[in-house]
């Protein structure tokens, strides 16, 4: 059973300065400590550790204030109306969209801002839109979530090819000799999709975004996830010019859930074909004569009544974002990944087997703050990811373990076969992800799962130290002791 987390004061301190003289950068980001004692200060009130940013960030306290004042002081009706509470609705929104181009650096000219319920709906919009035909192609990386993975469906319910670029162990990067290869023989005359990610979820690979253009100048458009990228990273759309970018705001600040968006270029837009007309993306619709004919623009793609009353805090985040500095947020990620990747690379038992396994890059060069590892007993035997989460619960550190949708980079990273994963599928219709463990348990001692830690804009260096200290508690135990 690991030792406490608790800690000698004086330790952290010395710990502290030597990280700052190793670290120099870090004192640039001085503000995010004062704001993580004004704006959330509740991580230290209630003694918590929060290492998921990448599967959702934390709001500041102004960002609820903010919008509670604003609803507060108006009335805000169904926008899908004239009258002066559905105007002042649409004027909240419009805002929101326009600030969130202007965020990106969007050229207003080239893009339009489509309010999704996440990153996923946005996807989905694509997939399902987008006019795959037989003999059409839709190429992407093995390092995708599951939402674009999902678009393969859509393809091959149209007849089109759906080929996968491998990502290579350790490092988990794309193989760029086949990559190349696959962009450089697009279905010529045809429609072809390329999907990869910005930063990996599951190991914080950072792909190259000049991918981007060398697909488009060889046909193809682009669907680039950036939503574990933005967080903290800098998206410039002028820069880069990705075809569709789905993101969750959620992911960003915290607030709200409920609400993404699809920045898609005009150019891109235009190619899609709704599958379907639903209420807010047609301008008239019959039931006697079966037509109706679609709104133009961001207008035919979203669907029902917006998330109206949550859209406005989109402004607050962004703001927010924008007078902390993307570029500070950039630096605290990094230089707080950087100290606890070395850290726990450095962890031993006392018979020298490392205690970590990094899935990923074992530098800071190209990737993000995300690290995803697995623990290791002295005879290199599992410790159960499941365990681990349990007791860093119980220690007040909230982290992430499983697969992280992202099946693809997982079955590298663990050196899973494609016999393997067929052997998974083939014992029941359907299954558990515990079942499936399981039998990746029994069928050769794999396992698809992990522990994953990620840091953000409210991250400090207390944060990472304690998370080290926490798992030094597992040196010389075995996996049957913990």
């Amino acid at each position: 059973m690991p030792a406490s987390t608790k800690h000698p004061q004086n330790a952290l301190d010395r710990a502290f300065r030597e990280f700052l003289k190793a670290s120099p950068k870090y004192e640039s980001t001085r503000r995010l400590d004062e704001l993580r004692a004004t704006e959330y200060g509740r991580l230290d009130r209630l003694g918590q550790v929060f290492l998921d940013y990448t599967g959702g960030g934390l709001y500041a306290d102004s960002q609820i204030r903010q919008l509670s004042d604003l609803l507060d002081g108006g009335i805000f009706g169904n926008p899908h109306s004239d009258s002066p509470a559905s105007s002042a609705t649409t004027e909240l929104v419009e805002r929101a969209r326009a600030f969130a181009l202007e965020y990106f650096n969007a050229p207003p000219d080239e893009y339009v801002c489509i309010f999704t319920l996440n990153a996923t709906g946005a996807i989905k919009l694509v997939g399902e839109a987008y006019p795959f035909q037989p003999g059409d192609r839709y190429l992407l990386a093995f390092d995708n979530h599951n939402s674009i993975n999902g678009v393969r469906e859509f393809a091959r319910a149209k007849g089109s090819d759906v080929t996968y670029v491998r990502v290579v162990p350790p490092d988990l990067r794309l193989d760029e000799d086949q990559l190349r290869s696959e962009l450089d023989r697009p279905k010529e005359g045809g429609h072809n999709l390329f999907s990869y990610p910005s930063q990996s979820n599951f190991s914080g690979v950072q792909h190259p975004l000049e991918w981007t253009k060398y697909a488009q100048d060889r046909g193809w458009d682009v669907l680039l996830d950036c939503a574990a990228f933005v967080p903290s990273n800098r998206l410039d759309l002028e820069a880069t010019l990705p075809d569709f970018v789905p993101l969750s705001f959620y992911k960003m600040f915290g607030y709200p859930t409920g609400v993404g968006c699809l920045l898609a270029r005009k150019s891109a837009l235009d190619k899609l074909v709704r599958p379907w007309f639903a209420g807010g993306t047609s301008t008239i619709a019959s039931v006697q004569a079966e037509k109706h004919f679609l709104a133009e623009g961001e207008q035919a793609f979203e669907e029902g009544t917006l998330n109206y009353l949550n859209i406005p805090a989109i402004e607050i985040g962004l703001k927010h974002l924008s007078d902390i500095g993307i570029d500070t947020i950039h630096d605290r990620v990094s230089t707080l990944t950087s100290w606890l990747l070395q850290r726990l690379l450095a962890l031993r038992h006392s018979n020298g087997m490392p205690l970590v396994r990094v899935y990923g890059p074992t530098t800071m060069e190209a990737r993000g703050g995300t690290l995803t590892i697995n623990f290791y007993d002295p005879q290199d035997v599992l410790i159960d990811h499941r365990r681990i989460d349990n007791l860093a619960g119980r220690a007040g550190i909230s982290l992430r373990t499983g697969c992280f949708c992202n099946p693809g980079a997982g079955e590298l990273a663990h050196g899973l076969t494609e016999e393997d994963m067929v052997a998974g599928f083939a014992h029941v219709e359907r299954m558990t992800f515990e079942q499936f463990l399981t039998v990746l348990e029994d069928r050769d001692g794999k396992s698809a799962g992990a522990v994953r830690i990620s840091m953000g804009l409210a991250s400090n260096f207390a944060d990472v130290y304690k998370f080290w200290e926490f798992a030094q508690g597992f040196i010389d135990h075995t996996s049957g002791e913990v």
